[in-house]
């Protein structure tokens, strides 16, 4: 019986271990500050182990058209090409990015090529070695096996690719062909990146080279990958990527802090929205601070991942009791991530405002201060809008208590959905 004892005396403290170590690492996030966001970019860039930097441009671009440029891009690449992504399936888009990809491995360009293993899980073995044989160095991220079954639950949630070191895209495209067409129908998906150039775009390939060297060991280096950048535009931002052990991941602070300094308006496109308590307090503070706060996200109906959804739900009602204005769009899905903060500020990458993008994904996401930016964002989220369904408090506490039952057992797995 004593060994059942130790044993058992062994778990409860190895879980109080984990607990703790948890608890160190997601802290309760609070700021308070009467500067408005545009004037503090330099220390949301320096909370989040960054740097703000200036001299850029940014171009916003939606659904499929995204992929026309992409692939001429990479096409036209003449020193290096790096691609990093979570989700790749086979496909018709796939083919495509994929024979860009090997047309510059070809010709003798250096190609990387980095997929998450279990986002990637369907690539398909004919397209990479078709890429590898071509001469793109392709790997897998925490690939499933004995060695990494301490980092198996973490997963690379990037989309980047950087182009000869000068020009870098940043978002929420992934390569299935859902991805294509133009959110007509529910059969095509709504999304939004961002296309880069100046000196934000060494950062981007800084995020590369994070996994990169972590994956393969190799560091890479010189003009082909680091050319000397100068000024494209006139917009300054950030990149925001880091993960420390210590601390709460950088994206989540960005996030918190914005919602923190808003003082006008708060608006949030994202595909999956499971804000945690202490968010839900923010919000509602925002709110009794006069800011209008919106979420627009897809219905289960427009959803690929309906328990995501349900597991949204559960906090409905408190969001909905602090003020906040909810949004679902019924006939796709809307899969951009991008939230907009009075007017002058964005933020755009891969992150979904839920505990696994904040918590444990290693993810991007882009801070931006520029009015025509931000006015390009709030644009997207007016258009789905006004084909969306917004929330009534009343109506939302009628309805069925099957729908409740889902809600509520779903949120128990929102910390690995």
């Amino acid at each position: 019986m004593l060994w059942i004892a130790l044993s058992a005396a062994a778990v409860v403290l190895l879980a109080i271990a984990i607990w703790s170590i948890r608890r160190h690492r997601d802290p309760v996030l609070r700021v308070e500050s009467d500067s408005p966001i545009d004037a503090l970019v330099p220390s949301l860039a320096g909370l989040t182990l960054g740097s703000a930097v200036a001299g850029n441009s940014v171009e916003v671009l939606e659904n499929g058209a995204f992929f026309d440029l992409l692939e001429a891009r990479i096409r036209a690449a003449g020193k290096s090409v790096h691609f990093e992504a979570f989700l790749w399936e086979e496909g018709a888009l796939a083919r495509r990015i994929a024979g860009a990809l090997s047309a510059r491995a070809r010709a003798g360009i250096p190609v990387r090529v980095l997929l998450d293993a279990v986002g990637s899980s369907k690539a398909g073995r004919d397209i990479t070695r078709q890429m590898r044989d071509d001469g793109c160095h392709l790997v897998f991220f925490h690939e499933r096996k004995l060695a990494n079954l301490g980092v198996i639950n973490d997963r690379d949630h990037r989309k980047i690719v950087i182009i000869d070191g000068r020009e870098a895209f940043v978002g929420g495209h992934c390569i299935k062909d859902e991805w294509l067409g133009d959110a007509e129908d529910g059969k095509h998906y709504a999304d939004v990146s961002v296309r880069l150039h100046g000196p934000i775009v060494h950062s981007v390939q800084g995020a590369f080279s994070e996994n990169w060297g972590g994956a393969t060991g190799e560091l890479f280096v010189g003009d082909e990958v680091f050319p000397q950048l100068e000024p494209a535009g006139d917009v300054l931002m950030h990149a925001v990527y880091a993960k420390p052990e210590s601390s709460a991941p950088a994206v989540k602070i960005l996030h918190h802090t914005a919602i923190c300094l808003a003082r006008r308006r708060i608006w949030i496109q994202n595909p999956y929205f499971i804000p945690e308590p202490d968010a839900i307090d923010a919000f509602g503070q925002a709110v009794q601070r006069g800011v209008d706060v919106r979420v627009l996200m897809p219905s289960t109906s427009g959803s690929d991942n309906p328990m995501v959804q349900h597991a949204g739900h559960r906090n409905f009602e408190k969001l909905l009791e602090c003020g906040v204005r909810l949004f679902e769009y019924p006939h796709t899905l809307l899969h951009q991530k991008v939230m907009t903060v009075d007017g002058v500020w964005s933020a755009v990458g891969s992150s979904n405002f839920d505990d696994r993008s904040f918590e444990t994904n290693d993810e991007i996401t882009l801070a931006i201060r520029d009015e025509a930016i931000a006015r390009r964002l709030d644009a997207v989220f007016e258009r789905y809008a006004a084909r969306a369904r917004e929330i009534e408090l009343g109506a939302w506490r009628r309805r069925g208590a099957w729908h409740k039952l889902k809600d509520n057992a779903f949120y128990l797995l929102n910390e690995v959905l």
